[in-house]
């Protein structure tokens, strides 16, 4: 009963935050409504709103379970959010593109948030476990997971759909596990429908955030083993990065 209270409170919480603040941020616009806007692939405008308030949301509802948990949703979103600024136009896309212009000479923003989201999830994990090869695959576990949510936000809905989808059987175990994935679950939720009616859009921002809220919740309630498998798995997800876009843009009709 304690343990479902938790879950509830922690998924509400999650939700009831990213509400408000697309409501809040909606309201003020800080630095104009065009600011706000983007074309998304159908040539429809939608609103960048989502993404800021899922990654706050999703930070602070992880870091009152684990700090260490809040810091790395922060970060993974804060690094995604200087992406969608300073990369907006930049036509490289995946680690293969930017860690060759970074051969060049260029620092792209996509290596900054590349190397930013793995120390951070590196930290991270070095503070939720306590041997150090758990520690080391932690890392790649929370840093790997916010980088699949992004590779598959490529059409309306599936970056959060999948949250919801991978997150869901988390909430089916116990202790800090089940709460974290509660508060990546009710985040994506949340915003859900609005991604879905392409009204908004969770930009590298939201999807990174989310990612490492549903990485943080695996690390949390996984021992070696399933972190080993998970790291794999996202290690082999992000060397086929360009298929799994693919795969996530032909689903559903997309």
């Amino acid at each position: 009963m304690v343990n479902r209270a938790r879950r509830t409170t922690s998924f509400g919480l999650a939700a009831v935050l990213a509400r408000a603040g697309i409501a809040g941020l909606r309201a003020k616009a800080p630095g104009g409504r065009g600011r706000w806007e983007r074309t998304n692939y159908a040539g429809r405008t939608v609103e960048l709103y989502a993404g800021p308030a899922v990654g706050v949301a999703a930070a602070v509802g992880a870091g009152r379970v684990r700090p260490a948990a809040g810091f790395a949703v922060l970060a993974a979103g804060l690094c995604g959010a200087y992406d969608d600024v300073a990369g907006a136009g930049d036509p490289r896309r995946g680690f293969r593109d930017h860690l060759l212009a970074l051969r060049d000479g260029e620092v792209t923003s996509g290596a900054v948030k590349l190397f930013g989201i793995s120390a951070a999830g590196l930290v991270a994990g070095a503070l939720l476990k306590e041997r150090a090869v758990d520690k080391v695959l932690a890392g790649v576990v929370i840093a790997g997971t916010a980088h699949f949510v992004n590779l598959v936000d490529v059409r309306p809905g599936r970056a959060a759909a999948a949250v919801v989808a991978l997150g869901a059987p988390g909430l089916l175990r116990s202790g800090a596990g089940a709460e974290l994935a509660a508060v990546a679950t009710g985040a994506a939720a949340a915003v859900l429908p609005d991604d879905l009616g392409e009204r908004a859009m969770l930009g590298d921002t939201g999807a990174h955030a989310l990612g490492a809220a549903l990485g943080a919740a695996v690390v949390a309630g996984n021992g070696r083993a399933g972190l080993l498998a998970h790291a794999v798995a996202l290690v082999a997800a992000a060397a086929y990065g360009d298929k799994v876009s693919e795969a996530a843009g032909m689903s559903a009709g997309g």
